[in-house]
């Protein structure tokens, strides 16, 4: 058998996590490889010096695993992740870190931007989130409103049981699907209870599948 290239055989591995995982391997000074996943993208690219401040910078200068959560401030969104770093002949080469979307907890509304000022908006009560015109709009079953989050923000504070990305411009409440409707190339139409019709992308339909399970 051919030997497989590194990018390769890390991808093969990759396959082995869950698609909420990105892996990213470094040498001591820089990024060698990043796969994403469908939850959280650092936009890392091979090349990347190892940020100070990141689990990988941190794993490399003490030489042993770290387990920790990051702050926005690093990769612009907030992470959990674990790096471990690997040796030949004793000698530190660089180092392996899982990522994990990082989820919060408590909080259970959205504060939106209407017209007349601020609503907050429960969780239960939002039915898709939208990107159009570069803003974030949140509709709900009675109102509707802007919110300064993107939307790769919105991923790591809605819960992960009610929300699922489907598309680059939008999130939806599973809990607001009426039907699911083949379309073109492996992709979906979503039918929402109130109407609306989304697509699911090709980029997000396996992942899409595999969440809701069919």
């Amino acid at each position: 058998m051919e030997s497989l290239s590194l990018s390769s055989l890390l991808d093969v591995m990759g396959e082995l996590f869950s698609d909420e995982i990105s892996i990213a391997v470094s040498n001591p000074k820089e990024y060698i490889y990043y796969r994403p996943s469908k939850r959280i993208n650092l936009k890392i690219k091979a090349g990347d010096p190892v940020k100070k401040g990141t689990i990988a910078y941190k794993a490399i200068r003490s030489g042993q695993k770290v387990s920790e959560f990051i702050d926005r401030d690093v990769f612009g969104v907030p992470y959990h992740g674990m790096a471990v770093p690997f040796y030949h002949d004793g000698v530190l080469e660089g180092c392996v870190t899982a990522i994990y979307p990082a989820h919060t907890n408590g909080k259970s509304v959205v504060t939106i931007k209407t017209l007349d000022g601020w609503k907050p908006l429960p969780y239960s009560e939002v039915l898709y989130l939208e990107v159009k015109d570069r803003k974030t709009y949140v509709h709900g079953e009675e109102y509707s409103g802007v919110h300064k989050h993107s939307l790769q923000e919105f991923e790591y504070i809605l819960p992960r049981d009610s929300f699922v990305r489907c598309h680059r411009s939008y999130i939806v409440n599973v809990h607001y699907i009426q039907e699911i409707y083949p379309d073109t190339h492996s992709t979906f139409v979503l039918e929402m209870k109130n109407g609306m019709r989304i697509h699911v992308s090709q980029s997000y339909s396996s992942y899409f599948r595999k969440i809701l399970g069919f």
